[in-house]
């Protein structure tokens, strides 16, 4: 008797199972568009407070990233304090969506970066979206 249930083929070291192939690529795209949310096309709000910050702390200069720990923690006046992990996570993925590019090599000790056009877009957008979601919570709290 035979049954409508698709058949996979285990007879190799491959299992081979076209449905299961094709929901798994569909998962794959899936996963990657939210890891990857950050594309080279346009801006990607809302971002990762350490995203924001370190955006926030190349606007305007290159840093290299000593440099841009410290501003961070300036501009959040000692609220945030960014390790080195983060931040050279961050920046490899803000590198990888064109946010960031590495700049000048004046000093071959240390890695300077620099927004791109895109990473000053992004700045902006998210920076007006916070500052939309703001204005909404003071009027709903009553102290607009």
């Amino acid at each position: 008797m035979r049954t409508n249930r698709q058949v996979c083929d285990v007879s190799s070291q491959y299992v081979s199972c076209p449905r299961v192939l094709r929901a798994a690529r569909l998962l794959i795209i899936s996963v990657t568009d939210i890891l990857y949310g950050m594309s080279k096309s346009g801006p990607q709000v809302p971002l990762t407070p350490a995203v924001f910050h370190v955006l926030l702390a190349l606007f305007g200069q290159e840093r290299h990233g000593y440099d841009i720990m410290q501003q961070v923690k300036s501009d959040s006046q000692g609220a945030v304090k960014m390790g080195p992990g983060t931040l050279y996570g961050s920046l490899d993925r803000m590198i990888e969506a064109g946010l960031v590019t590495k700049g000048n090599t004046r000093d071959p000790r240390r890695i300077y970066y620099k927004l791109t056009a895109l990473g000053q877009a992004t700045l902006r957008a998210e920076t007006e979206r916070l500052s939309r979601l703001a204005a909404v919570a003071r009027r709903q709290l009553g102290t607009a």
